[in-house]
């Protein structure tokens, strides 16, 4: 159980449910729309959890990334202080929360984007800080190497 407030993504949202629905629309505004929605079904991070120690550099907008492991699976707690942004968070969220090392490691994120149509869309920082909010998760939750 993750000890964050309940989040539909990664549960009752996947990634494979955000790309089916991306995939119905026509349109970029009409994608766009949607991840906006999708923004505001991410539930807000306390303002105590937020500090400048889980920021994530690389984004334009204020972005703060927390997790925690619980027994094999990670749970993320993530916001912004940008409507836009805070609906990619949550189509990054459909894939990575609830999951373990191994699956988030293996998850192939450039395929995903690729099937959302959204990374030529996004203004290059917008993209930058889509790939840092990404990068950290999978740092994160990279296995320490055994000691020797």
């Amino acid at each position: 159980m993750s000890p964050f407030p309940q989040s539909p993504f990664g549960i009752d949202i996947t990634a494979e449910d955000i790309v089916a629905t991306m995939q119905n629309f026509k349109g970029w505004e009409d994608r766009y729309r949607q991840v906006i929605q999708w923004g505001k079904k991410l539930p807000k991070m306390s303002d105590d959890l937020k500090s400048e120690q889980v920021t994530v550099s690389g984004c334009e907008s204020l972005v703060w990334l927390v997790s925690e492991q619980v027994g094999d699976k990670w749970f993320f707690c993530a916001d912004s202080d940008a409507r836009i942004v805070r609906g990619l968070i949550a189509l990054v969220m459909a894939a990575f929360d609830g999951k373990t090392s191994e699956e988030i490691q293996t998850f192939d994120v450039e395929a995903y984007f690729e099937k959302l149509g959204l990374i030529a869309h996004l203004s290059p920082s917008r993209g930058n800080g889509l790939k840092a909010i990404v990068e950290q998760i999978q740092a994160i939750t990279t296995p320490e190497p055994p000691s020797k």
